[in-house]
Order: C-alpha cells, then sequence, then structure tokens
C-alpha cells in the first residue's frame, strides 16, 4: 500500500483511503469513490478505511482513460519509489504534482518507458542531481596506496573506492568517509548502513579469511596454469611436432591441474554465493524489522 500510495497516517494506526495520493491532492473526496481492495486489506489488518464500501468490485472511472498511458504514469512512479537519490531531492508533493500538470495537459509530455528516468524528470521539470559522487582521481589513488590495494571488508586485493555512509543517503565524499573495497564487497554493501555492514561482517571473519586464502591459492595455480602453457607452447615449436610422448605427457599434467583449479574455483564461488546471500538477508530482516507495519 506504500507504494501504491493509498496509506496515509491515522491517529493510532495507518489508514487506507480508496484513492491514491495524487487524486487526494487533486481535491478528490475518497468517500465518493470506491474501492474493494484497499477495503479488504483495511478490514483483515483492522485499520480505517475511507471510501465509498461496495460488496463486489465495480468499474473503475479512470482520470487517465487511456490504458497505455496509465501503465507509463505507473512505471514511471515505481522509478521513483525505487530511486534513493530521487526521493530524498524531490518532494513526493512535488512530483505528484507534476504529474498532475501532464495528466491534464498542462505539461505536454507522459512518462516514457524508453527514455531514462532522469529524462523523464527533467521533461516533467524536475531536476536531480545524479553525480553525488565526486571522489577526483588524486584522491581515489591516494585510498588505494593506504590501504595498500587490500579489501578492507574482507581482505582480498581491491582498487574500488567505497564511501563508507552510502553517497546517496550521506552526499560526503570526505576522505574520512572513504575506504577501499573489492568490486564484490562494493557490489554487496551497496547502499546497506556502513554499521550494519561492518556488524555482519564482523561475525564471518573466518569466512572471510578462507576467501582471502582461496584467491590466494586461485592466482598461485592459475600463474603455474600459464607457465605450464607457455612451456607447451615453446616444446612444440622447438620440436617441430605436435605430438610425442613428452609433449602428450606435459598436456596431461596441464588437464590435470586445470582440473583442480575448477574444482577450487567451484568452491570458491559457493563460499561467494552463501556470504552474499548471508549480506542480502540480513539487511532485509533488518529493513523489515524498521518497518512499522506489513504493508
Amino acid at each position: 500500500m506504500d507504494s501504491l500510495h493509498f496509506k496515509q497516517e491515522g491517529l493510532m494506526n495507518p489508514k487506507l483511503t480508496s484513492i491514491c495520493d495524487i487524486c487526494l491532492m487533486r481535491g478528490l473526496d475518497p468517500h465518493d469513490y470506491s474501492n474493494y481492495a484497499v477495503a479488504t486489506f483495511a478490514q483483515s489488518l483492522l485499520y480505517t478505511y475511507e471510501g465509498k464500501k461496495d460488496d463486489a468490485p465495480v468499474k473503475p472511472n479512470w482520470i487517465v482513460q487511456n490504458k497505455k498511458a496509465r501503465k507509463r504514469y505507473e512505471a514511471f512512479l515505481q522509478d521513483y519509489d525505487g530511486n534513493e537519490i530521487a526521493r530524498q531531492q524531490v518532494k513526493r508533493e512535488d512530483l505528484n504534482l507534476a504529474i498532475i500538470k501532464s495528466e491534464d495537459g498542462e505539461i505536454d509530455y507522459i512518462p516514457d518507458q524508453d527514455v531514462t528516468f532522469a529524462q523523464n524528470m527533467e521533461k516533467l521539470g524536475l531536476k536531480i542531481d545524479f553525480q553525488l559522487n565526486e571522489v577526483n582521481f588524486i584522491d581515489r589513488e591516494r585510498i588505494r596506496a593506504k590501504y595498500k590495494y587490500r579489501c578492507q571488508y574482507c581482505g582480498r586485493r581491491g582498487h574500488s573506492v567505497d564511501h563508507k555512509d552510502p553517497v546517496s543517503l550521506s552526499h560526503n565524499n570526505d576522505l574520512t568517509n572513504l575506504t577501499l573495497a573489492c568490486a564484490e564487497c562494493n557490489r554487496i554493501k551497496s547502499d546497506m548502513p556502513y554499521k550494519l555492514f561492518i556488524q555482519l561482517n564482523s561475525q564471518i571473519t573466518k569466512i572471510n579469511k578462507k576467501l582471502v586464502k582461496y584467491e590466494n591459492a586461485l592466482g598461485t595455480l592459475q600463474e603455474e596454469f600459464k607457465h605450464r602453457r607457455r612451456y607447451l607452447a615453446a616444446q612444440v615449436h622447438l620440436k617441430g611436432v605436435i605430438n610425442d610422448l613428452e609433449l602428450n605427457a606435459i598436456r596431461k599434467q596441464n588437464k590435470q591441474l586445470q582440473d583442480a583449479i575448477d574444482s577450487l574455483q567451484s568452491d570458491y564461488d559457493d563460499l561467494r554465493e552463501t556470504r552474499k546471500t548471508y549480506f542480502e538477508t540480513g539487511w532485509k530482516l533488518a529493513r523489515i524489522k524498521a518497518n512499522k507495519d506489513i504493508i
């Protein structure tokens, strides 16, 4: 109901309205409209329902008559709801007003799914600065040198300069808010609060140490395999033949080494995936815990 914008603050519990917040901004009265689905939700959750009550679904009276246009507005609203930076910089009320102007023809533009979200916002007169990450090359190299190209979360090799507090939330590009991460930890952390990520990470130090060992072992074996392939190519060139007993023995050894590398890589990937799932689950549970209600 949050994402569909039918939920409003109530005196004790949230209340659900038969029309969305855009229609409320138009000055429409929810008691003049029925919404069977929302009314059913409200009854099930013991929330107040504001709207006309019907015993069965009725055909809606759409403000936007064209179905394709409605889909375009819905997709645009979903883009906004899922964009942290957009929600920080553009108030929901301002977005609603722009949509109303678009629906009424005051703005000669309907959001288009074939262009970027930023372009849609600009066409509706809503500007967003997505360039929040303004760390320059010198500062990035300074951070990499400071941490000796080692991820400060797991200990593996890394070169991704990461904002401890996500820049989308903090807008903080100071050196004190920067650390070094491997590409994997950087992706996993994403917009997760730094404090939560560190808390979750502190509980899997043994797993992180295993990841470092896997990385080191794979690096050594892969270098050895490359060396053996170069040696085989050199022997083929010197002998002037493709097959003989010695060359075939080398190929057999190379095949055994490749099998060992593949097996080790598979185990490494399984552990990485398990670790990723662990962080995703922890982040999801933290957000669920922070929610006041279930809708």
